[in-house]
């Protein structure tokens, strides 16, 4: 491949007609619309052209893939010789402190988009510093659609947390930077944790209202929508024992 890539280079030099500068020289700067191949270089293509070709090169496909091949045996070098040096910089593990917000965010690897400075902060009425179940009362009441009895489905908490007195979800994409976003929610949510523990604001008459928790329950329709069972969805314990397999019968008597 190297011989005939020389051919086409000599040929091509040979038949290019030598041309004047188009400018005139200026300042010491002078353009040419060809150039020419220096001595050092032509002797090189006459040195390969001399020699003939047996055949004994790859084709392009052959040297792409030995290129591909080097680059996989760099990395497993890399693998093999440097990473064993980054045991010097292994540190213990720290189990982090319980934080009760848990903040979450969408990344498009580095693109633009508008949903990219929206924050989503979610934590569980247990967590935050209330005062009395007073407090927990009047935050549901406070948080209205916010507050749910179990975790949101898109706020970063498994399903598998007790529910216990719910959780609060607060979204905010009005200010052009994420920062803006994530500190109008936090403040939020510290004005729903003032206001709860106050004990001037007397909701104890007033009832959780859960309309938004029944109506998102008959959309998706997954069995919490059928005789209002938003609090315990149907499972295998619903059946009778009879109507279990034998093979799954001892573990449902058990849990």
């Amino acid at each position: 491949m190297s011989l005939c890539l020389a051919r086409n280079a000599m040929r091509a030099v040979r038949t290019a007609p030598r041309l004047r500068p188009i400018l005139p020289i200026s300042r010491g700067v002078g353009m040419t619309a060809a150039t020419t191949l220096s001595p050092e270089d032509e002797e090189m293509y006459q040195d390969m052209l001399s020699k003939s070709f047996e055949d004994d090169d790859s084709a392009s496909a052959g040297h792409l893939m030995l290129q591909e091949q080097r680059e996989v045996l760099y990395y497993l070098r890399l693998i093999e010789h440097e990473m064993p040096k980054l045991v010097a910089y292994r540190k213990p593990f720290v189990l982090p402190p319980d934080a009760p917000l848990v903040v979450r965010s969408i990344n498009y690897a580095g693109e633009e988009h508008p949903v990219t400075a929206k924050r989503v902060i979610v934590a569980a009425v247990d967590s935050l510093p209330l005062k009395g179940k007073d407090a927990i009362h009047r935050i549901k009441i406070l948080a209205g659609p916010r507050w749910t009895p179990h975790p949101p489905a898109d706020g970063g908490i498994s399903g598998l947390e007790e529910w216990r007195n719910g959780y609060i979800k607060i979204a905010c994409e009005d200010y052009p930077k994420p920062a803006m976003n994530l500190k109008w929610a936090s403040d939020t949510m510290d004005r729903l944790v003032a206001h709860a523990n106050n004990p001037r604001h007397d909701l104890k008459d007033v009832p959780v209202d859960l309309r938004h928790v029944y109506a998102k329950a008959r959309k998706a329709k997954k069995g919490e929508h059928t005789r209002s069972r938003v609090f315990a969805r149907p499972t295998i314990l619903d059946f009778p024992p009879e109507w279990i397999p034998e093979r799954r019968r001892k573990y449902a008597l058990n849990s």
